[in-house]
C-alpha cells in the first residue's frame, strides 16, 4: 500500500510540474520551438552576445532523475555582469539581493521549450522609491538587454 501511494504521489508531483508559465504582472513568456537542450545553449550563447554573464544556474530535473523521478526539463538561469552589479550596489545595497536577474526555461508537453523571466525593473521595482534615481535608468537598461537576450535565443 504505502509503494502504491508513493508512486502514485510520483506520477501527481510530475504531472503537477507540467504545466505551463503564464504571462502575469511583470514577466515576459516566450514559446520557442526549440527542444530545451537547444533553447538553453542558445540563451548561453545570447547572454554572452550581449555582454552579460550566467552567474548561476538551477534545475531539479537531474536531481530527480537519481532518484527514479521523471519530469519534464526546467532550469533558472541566473544572469548579471558585474558592470550592473557595482552600480545598483552603489544606488541601492538592499536591491542587490535581486541579482542575478533569473530567466525560466521549461519544457512544454510537445517536447519545444518556453523562455520567461521577470522584468529587471519589475524585479528592482521595491527599491526604486528609497534608492538614487539612477536604480530605475539601470533596470530599464537591464530590460532592453534581458528582451534582447531572450529575443536571440527563442
Amino acid at each position: 500500500m504505502r509503494l502504491i501511494l508513493i508512486a502514485i504521489l510520483a506520477l501527481w508531483s510530475a504531472s503537477a510540474m507540467a504545466q505551463s508559465v503564464t504571462s502575469r504582472d511583470g514577466w515576459v513568456v516566450m514559446d520557442s520551438d526549440k527542444p530545451f537542450d537547444v533553447l538553453l545553449s542558445d540563451l548561453r550563447e545570447a547572454v554572452s552576445a550581449n555582454q552579460m554573464a550566467v552567474v548561476t544556474q538551477a534545475g531539479p530535473t537531474g536531481a530527480a532523475a537519481n532518484r527514479g523521478i521523471t519530469i519534464p526539463n526546467n532550469r533558472v538561469v541566473g544572469v548579471f555582469n558585474n558592470l550592473f552589479a557595482v552600480r545598483i550596489l552603489n544606488l541601492s545595497t538592499p536591491a542587490m539581493i535581486e541579482a542575478p536577474i533569473r530567466f525560466y526555461l521549461t519544457e512544454t508537453e510537445d517536447g519545444a521549450a518556453a523562455l520567461s523571466y521577470k522584468t529587471p525593473s519589475f524585479v528592482f521595482a521595491p527599491y526604486v522609491d528609497d534608492a538614487d534615481p539612477d536604480l530605475l535608468a539601470a533596470a530599464t537598461e537591464l530590460d532592453a538587454i534581458f528582451l534582447a537576450i531572450a529575443t536571440a535565443a527563442r
